[in-house]
């Protein structure tokens, strides 16, 4: 007995000797000396920027930072707000300690100190260091100005051109596209002749689908222009169908691209000849710095012309006139509704490319990304004389007609100001102007786009 005795003195005595030595894990004691504390995990802490305000405000964002604590205890976190202009030149950095209770959620607003300037800034966001988000916003964007830069002999260039289109034989040809046609509308390729490459050569032939209301009645007339072609030479062509019998209608495939990028064994609807690209798919690139032959030069002809085919036909209310298209498409439609013969009713132009040359050369984009590869000798303000012709800042100052245009404010293709520019440089009455911003958007449609919709205001 007294040897069990022994041993489990000796037991006891070693543990409280490794206690004494610190060989228990130490606690961290409350201010009562009892009760343990856990210092919460600031890694757990998230936080996010909603969209508020579509992301354009006036004067000053008012930027929402959402930020949740999953921990049982209160934590301090700090915020940061860089914000840059488009062109990423800093304008102000916002700082401060947030408090937040356990198990809570809360969104915190944050502004600047000082008014921002008409444009487009660039917000990145941060929460203990680590991303929330990176977005851009706008203020005040209509009123951002760009003035007009055209050249002293801008409306004789244009004018020039119009003037050869109309020494060319349109020549048109139809042929139905019978497994498309309706009893209510008619399908056709058409093909028609535009102006050459150039002050002299041969002109272009160019084709698109064309949709003829049967009834024998006058219908509104919609042209549609298209995005630039990236789908490559072996994509098909989406060839509309009969269906309604309310408009006429015209999709044009512009000179080397669509219709006119394609060979026949490709399958188009109507086309039975191999259509050689003589431009390389970068039309854009095409003859870069003389204004005489340069690819838009033609392409923007085309345009006039696809409004002249539609002017003879026998269905065609050319006094009901509109034109829609996105990117390059929306820059179409601009050259439409500013060179053409006829007035438009309406148009629409999405995301519209070729715009606001001088100020997209510090911000970026794919006009940008081709212009400084094509640049050559040329010095930075001969280039932009050249791209002046072209810039749908310049071609907004022919136009009067109701318009509705859009932007994706995360566009880096043709950014938010290349858009908005040309929109501000308009004749048309304010209440005829409608403005769609995708806040999350690329360069893509925003929700709600409808120009059919657009339209109907006006037919």
């Amino acid at each position: 007995m007294k040897h069990r005795f022994y041993i489990f003195a000796l037991a006891l005595a070693s543990i409280l000797i490794m206690g004494a030595c610190g060989c228990e894990k130490q606690s961290h004691n409350g201010p009562d000396g009892n009760e343990p504390l856990e210092q919460p995990d600031l890694s757990l802490v998230t936080a996010s920027v909603p969209v508020t305000g579509d992301w354009v405000w006036s004067a000053r964002p008012q930027i929402t930072l959402h930020v949740a604590n999953p921990n049982a205890e209160a934590v301090k976190v700090e915020a940061l707000i860089r914000i840059a202009t488009d062109s990423k030149k800093a304008v102000t950095t916002i700082t401060d300690s947030l408090e937040l209770a356990g198990k809570s959620e809360k969104d915190f607003v944050f502004t600047t100190t000082d008014n921002l300037a008409p444009g487009f800034y660039r917000a990145s966001c941060f929460v203990n260091g680590k991303t929330a988000r990176h977005f851009i916003f706008g203020i005040d964007p209509f009123a951002i100005v760009s003035a007009p830069d055209q050249q002293p002999d801008y409306d004789a260039f244009w004018q020039a051109a119009k003037d050869q289109l109309a020494e060319v034989d349109m020549a048109p040809q139809l042929i139905e596209i019978e497994s498309k046609s309706s009893a209510a509308r008619k399908v056709y390729l058409v093909e028609f002749y535009s102006v050459p490459d150039g002050l002299t050569g041969e002109p272009v032939k160019i084709r698109g689908y064309y949709c003829e209301p049967q009834d024998g009645a006058q219908h509104p007339v919609i042209l549609h222009f298209y995005g630039y072609d990236t789908a490559g030479s072996k994509a098909k062509c989406e060839c509309p169908s009969g269906g309604s019998s309310q408009y006429a209608e015209f999709y044009l495939s512009h000179r080397g691209q669509y219709l006119n990028n394609r060979p026949a064994s490709t399958g188009n609807p109507g086309v039975t000849e191999d259509c050689i690209n003589i431009y390389n798919s970068d039309w854009f690139a095409y003859h870069f710095g003389d204004k005489d032959s340069y690819y838009y030069r033609g392409a923007f002809m085309d345009v006039v012309q696809a409004v002249r085919f539609m002017a003879t036909r026998p269905t065609s209310d050319m006094t009901r006139l509109f034109a829609e298209g996105s990117s390059q498409g929306g820059a179409l439609t601009y050259a439409a509704a500013a060179l053409s013969d006829y007035p438009f009713t309406a148009i629409a132009a999405n995301v519209a490319f070729l715009g606001d040359y001088a100020d997209a050369w510090e911000i970026g984009g794919l006009a940008v990304e081709i212009s400084k590869r094509c640049k050559g000798a040329m010095t930075t303000e001969e280039m932009l004389a050249f791209l002046s012709y072209f810039d749908t800042k310049n071609l907004a100052t022919r136009i009067s007609c109701p318009v509705m245009a859009s932007s994706g404010l995360q566009d880096d293709v043709c950014p938010p100001r290349t858009n908005v520019v040309p929109f501000n440089n308009l004749l048309t009455p304010e209440a005829d102007k409608k403005y769609i911003f995708g806040p999350e958007m690329g360069h893509d449609y925003p929700k709600g786009w409808s120009p059919v919709a657009f339209f109907k205001n006006y037919q």
